[in-house]
């Protein structure tokens, strides 16, 4: 099966190129390294060629609202565009869980567009709707401190293993098109504040993490469930305490 993957230099899309290889199907890495733009077109339509598969774990180069809006929605109707005529026959995107409980956050705007626009084109899809990744813990930290205090919503929080996200997305490639939603997190629920209030701790961060349900989550103020799938999901196998302590080590 050819399986072209939209991103496919990335954090996740190399290792979803890697999986798919190791199973035999002929993965292709598409991004503006390998000479496809999914915004300008470039390249796209000599890539998506022969293709079953579209997987698109893309990511825009700016996070201000306008510009990953207009990514999302450029590229998607790009992709959309070329996918009937190439013959591709299931479009995957990975996407965030709670796109749709977060619209004061321009990012989660856009993906939620994107998934709009997947859902009305006809295409036969699936959307991975993925947690925030274990990589990203500190980043979050860093967006929630101001001077020496990190302010954390004390709330549900549930992150997943890169390489988890990157099997699931690979799994679902090959798998038959659901027309809907794949929800995927870590096997473990923490409280956010508690979670980063420990990792600081751990690489004797001196930040003092302070739990304020007011605090904002990237312009959203956020809600217990915001950030944690429904019922259903599937749960990966690598625990957060596992995989931090091989970072740590």
């Amino acid at each position: 099966m050819k399986v072209v993957v939209i991103g496919g230099t990335g954090l996740i899309g190399s290792k979803v190129v890697a999986k798919l290889t190791e199973h035999g199907h002929e993965a292709v890495a598409a991004s503006p390294n390998t000479g496809v733009n999914t915004l300008t077109g470039e390249g796209l339509a000599e890539a998506l060629e022969g293709a079953q598969v579209v997987v698109d774990v893309s990511n825009s180069p700016s996070w201000e609202d306008e510009a990953v809006m207009n990514f999302f929605r450029t590229c998607t109707s790009n992709l959309l565009d070329l996918a009937p005529k190439a013959g591709v026959q299931h479009h995957v995107a990975l996407s965030i869980v709670g796109t749709d409980r977060l619209p004061n956050n321009g990012y989660f705007r856009a993906k939620l567009a994107q998934e709009e626009l997947i859902k009305a084109s006809g295409v036969p899809y699936s959307i991975v709707h993925a947690t925030q990744f274990f990589e990203f813990v500190n980043g979050i930290a860093d967006s929630a401190t101001e001077g020496d205090t990190v302010r954390v919503a004390p709330v549900k929080f549930q992150p997943i293993f890169s390489d988890d996200v990157a099997a699931a997305v690979a799994r679902t490639a090959v798998g038959t098109p659901v027309n809907g939603l794949v929800e995927i997190a870590g096997p473990d629920v923490f409280q956010f504040d508690e979670l980063i209030r420990d990792v600081l701790a751990a690489q004797n961060d001196p930040r003092k993490v302070v739990a304020d349900p007011h605090a904002q989550y990237f312009g959203s103020e956020l809600e217990d469930s915001s950030l944690v799938p429904g019922p259903g999901a599937q749960l990966a196998g690598t625990r957060f305490s596992d995989w931090f302590a091989q970072q740590q080590g």
